[in-house]
């Protein structure tokens, strides 16, 4: 049995740990799952692409269109079949390829940002101001809301980052001073 004595130097330990479980940052906490979620979900875009390698891909969209119920000679399954006739067996392979390297990014951003890594805040506003021209051209072409709704959340992730980033740096500077 451990003396009183043995159990306060114990206790002071466990504190300390519960302390710093509070302590993590939810916001980079959020933004970690949403980036690995996203991992997840460009991953298996990747191996749905390569699953299709080797078929007819307008068979593949008229049985996904007959199992869901829509018409055939519905004029949303005759563009489907007009865009999938654009994807050949190279693209096929460069697509697979492209999303399975932003699955990566993806995944390196969110392990970084839940261990709450510096170098994931910077990575990760880096990535996200690179990628706003892009979103501001697509919703000046063709605005929706779904167009939007991206922005807003990268911008909110961007805005975040920076705060947080000042606000480490000023508290860095006062700790050297």
């Amino acid at each position: 049995m451990a003396t009183q004595s043995e159990s306060a130097q114990r206790q002071p330990a466990t504190v300390q740990r519960q302390a710093q479980h509070k302590a993590h940052d939810r916001g980079l906490l959020l933004i970690g799952l949403f980036k690995l979620g996203k991992s997840i979900l460009f991953f298996c875009i990747g191996v749905g692409a390569i699953h299709l390698l080797h078929k007819d891909l307008g068979d593949v969209v008229m049985r996904v269109a007959m199992a869901l119920k829509f018409d055939p000679e519905s004029r949303f399954v005759g563009l489907l079949l007009n865009k999938v006739d654009l994807i050949d067996m190279h693209r096929l392979k460069l697509i697979s390829l492209g999303t399975f390297a932003y699955s990566v990014v993806a995944l390196t951003e969110g392990v970084g940002l839940v261990l709450e890594k510096v170098w994931a805040e910077y990575l990760t506003l880096t990535l996200t101001i690179s990628f706003l021209p892009w979103e501001l051209y697509e919703l000046a072409r063709r605005p929706n809301w779904f167009r939007l709704s991206l922005l807003l959340i990268n911008l909110a992730v961007l805005a975040y980052l920076v705060w947080l980033l000042r606000r480490k740096k000023s508290v860095a500077s006062k700790i050297e001073m």
